[in-house]
């Protein structure tokens, strides 16, 4: 039986059409995904993200563990800071991509949906090998979450929420509560958009989606609700990863680019293997490719040199509606990677060119 978010009944009466996804059943889009595209980039969206994890770490060792399990440096973390991050495994490959939040007396990990159970896993493993002295707390199903973003988002939600949000500086968030609903706010988001990302009680979850989205109905409302769909547009154009696509277990760290978020002269799991790989070079790169034409590459698709030879690897492509063109990211040969160069990618045995352009396709307007 697929799992309901706590806004699942927000999203039926909003016309919501409904699909599985990781488990649950979640909206795809409400009216059209290019529609939810367009609205996002040019005055505001709503994103059900609640099938996200949430898991909440305290005790003594708590940095311990996840400075021991996360590609990045947390030691130098303040509270009320957020930062993304990589789990990998023994070689080095991609467990999953996380955002991990110091509070003031614990830590939040906020990972995908479809890794979550494999993580609890992992961390009851590392726990054992470890002996670090810690507890973790799935809050998953207790609590709601919700992705509010768009060029518009911080001046309609500075009227309503309690806390300096227009202050709020990116990768930051803050406790407070309106109306003895207790939420956090964190200035984060997956579009390319700016915007904030919410999370709050599961109980009190419906009456704060009518705090935040009166009259989200309306056709001129300035936030409107968004689906998956029109999510995945977004990240896309942004040149953001999404786990199973551009990041997998099979995927090292190193090759996806997130070079930020991989801090090589701190000990974590897989850093080992990944210090080889850096010292010897990683031997594939992800890359942006925008096609001619408008057809669309898909996932798995190959990608071939100005002579045929195969090179790398669709991993997720779409027609962008915000640029009007079609575009896709691969893992490409390190000899082939170069901004400029000229491929082509097999459509179904059509071979379609296409040139390697700098991430992310779109960046909005400073």
């Amino acid at each position: 039986m697929l799992k309901h978010t706590p806004f699942h009944d927000f999203h039926v009466k909003a016309g919501g059409k409904m699909v599985e996804f990781a488990g649950w059943e979640m909206p795809l889009m409400y009216r059209s995904i290019v529609d939810e595209h367009h609205h996002t980039r040019n005055s505001g969206s709503i994103f059900d993200v609640s099938h996200m994890g949430r898991v909440r770490f305290n005790g003594p060792d708590a940095q311990r563990f996840l400075d021991r399990i996360v590609t990045r440096r947390l030691a130098d973390q303040k509270i009320g800071q957020s930062r993304y991050s990589l789990v990998c495994n023994e070689t080095g490959g991609v467990m999953d991509d996380v955002i991990v939040s110091r509070d003031q007396k614990d830590w939040l990990m906020v990972c995908n949906a479809s890794n979550r159970e494999k993580l609890l896993g992992h961390f009851r493993k590392v726990r054992t090998e470890t002996g670090f002295d810690f507890d973790f707390n799935d809050q998953t199903e207790a609590t709601g979450m919700v992705a509010i973003q768009g060029p518009k988002v911080i001046d309609r939600l500075a009227e309503i929420l309690p806390g300096d949000l227009k202050g709020l500086k990116r990768y930051h968030f803050y406790n407070d509560s309106l109306m003895l609903v207790r939420f956090s706010v964190f200035r984060s988001g997956y579009t390319g958009e700016d915007g904030v990302e919410l999370i709050l009680g599961a109980k009190t979850a419906a009456m704060a989606m009518k705090l935040l989205g009166g009259g989200l109905e309306k056709e001129n409302a300035t936030i409107r609700p968004a689906g998956l769909g029109a999510r995945d547009t977004l990240r896309l154009e942004a040149g953001m990863p999404l786990y199973g696509h551009e990041l997998a277990e099979d995927i090292d760290a190193l090759a996806t680019g997130l070079n930020f978020a991989i801090d090589l002269t701190k000990d974590f799991i897989g850093a080992a293997p990944l210090r080889a790989l850096a010292a010897s070079g990683p031997k594939r790169k992800l890359v942006g490719l925008e096609l001619e034409g408008r057809r669309i590459a898909r996932q798995a698709m190959e990608v071939k040199s100005a002579s045929g030879a195969p090179v790398g690897v669709v991993t997720s492509g779409t027609l962008s509606p915000t640029l009007g063109k079609s575009i896709a990211m691969a893992y490409v040969d390190v000899a082939h990677a170069a901004e400029g160069t000229m491929l082509g990618v097999d459509l179904k045995g059509a071979i379609n060119p296409a040139r390697i352009v700098k991430l992310p396709f779109y960046s909005r307007p400073k």
